[in-house]
């Protein structure tokens, strides 16, 4: 859809800035309803916080989503590789798949934070609030990269209709 919009002449950065507007409000909803349920089901000490790290679980896949829109051309490949980042990234954060949490680079990893946050905020008095910031620059750096993509990939016709133009010239 997006190409198709760009090649009818739609403007890049207000499409782009509509997504991202798109993605924190589905992030904080999505947030919101989530941490009622767990509020009645896991009395949890710190609803906020358990609130935040939801939204940035949201807002640094929404920013992984935005970026793999723009680089990828089908949405096959887009849902294969969104579905196969967050099975590597909860696999190497589960303790009972990965005995080894302390290798060097699961830091690194898009939940990582949002993991650490969203725990200590349900289970423990201490909330590490450095950790939600992890997420949040998830989010920063692939919607600043999915802006760039999109700004500077020009998108071409799809093969089929330069065929039909070949054939009919």
């Amino acid at each position: 859809m997006d190409r198709r919009l760009l090649l009818a002449g739609y403007p890049r950065l207000p499409m782009l800035l509509a997504k991202l507007a798109a993605v924190a409000l589905t992030a904080a909803l999505l947030a919101f309803c989530t941490t009622i349920q767990l509020w009645i089901s896991l009395p949890a000490r710190h609803a906020g916080a358990l609130g935040l790290a939801l939204a940035g679980a949201g807002l640094a896949y929404g920013g992984i989503g935005l970026l793999l829109g723009s680089l990828v051309r089908g949405e096959l490949e887009g849902f294969f590789l969104i579905i196969m980042l967050s099975l590597v990234d909860t696999g190497l954060q589960n303790p009972v798949f990965n005995t080894l949490m302390d290798v060097a680079g699961v830091c690194a990893l898009p939940l990582y934070g949002v993991n650490q946050l969203a725990l200590s905020s349900a289970l423990t008095p201490h909330i590490p609030w450095s950790h939600g910031l992890l997420s949040l620059a998830w989010s920063a750096a692939t919607g600043a990269l999915a802006l760039l993509v999109l700004h500077t990939h020009r998108p071409s016709r799809s093969p089929w209709s330069h065929r039909a133009r070949v054939q009919a010239g």
